[in-house]
């Protein structure tokens, strides 16, 4: 699956030859702070965990993985969107649920590219007959995150503790049907 340009933006889904581009990306600990409370990943990291879960998870032709964003004008990389089946990794994986989520440069926060970029991909990705929703998480206190579902047309569906080997965390979920 391609994904056209947006407005400001492009788009192309990433594999094991961006892991460069997603190590600079976790670098920052403003990044990093909802993710593992602001710790950089290695490129150990990203080679032996990230990247076997990209894997895992990406489906080309469904449009699963993680899709570079880079500004047209530049085509500088600053952030990625995930898509992928909603529980992929927790044994309740639903394909017609996808998760969208995103991580983006802290240089382009407040400009809307986040919004953008899940906006057009959410867009291409509900041509797909058998996706009947999105859904996106994040830590209760994440607000910007937050906000952007909200942008997103997604509605509070729960809070929930989220299970990870780094702590439980208390977090959010939020989901639009397409009816």
């Amino acid at each position: 699956m391609n994904i056209t340009n947006s407005a400001r933006l492009s788009y192309r889904l990433m594999d094991e030859h961006d892991a460069q581009l997603l190590f600079e990306l976790d670098q920052d600990p403003a990044v990093m702070k909802y993710i593992n409370g602001g710790i950089p990943n290695s490129m150990e990291d990203i080679e032996n965990i990230f990247i076997p879960r990209l894997n895992a998870f990406s489906n080309p032709s469904q449009g699963w993985g993680l899709w570079q964003v880079n500004v047209l004008d530049t085509q500088q990389f600053i952030g990625w969107v995930l898509v992928r089946p909603m529980g992929f990794f927790n044994g309740e994986r639903d394909d017609s649920d996808l998760e969208l989520g995103w991580r983006f440069k802290q240089c382009t926060w407040g400009k809307g590219y986040a919004t953008e970029a899940a906006s057009h991909i959410a867009q291409a990705l509900s041509t797909n007959p058998a996706t009947a929703s999105f859904s996106a998480t994040a830590l209760a206190d994440n607000l910007a995150s937050i906000s952007i579902m909200k942008k997103l047309g997604m509605s509070f569906i729960k809070e929930y503790i989220h299970r990870d080997p780094l702590g439980d965390m208390e977090a959010v979920l939020y989901r639009k049907n397409l009816d």
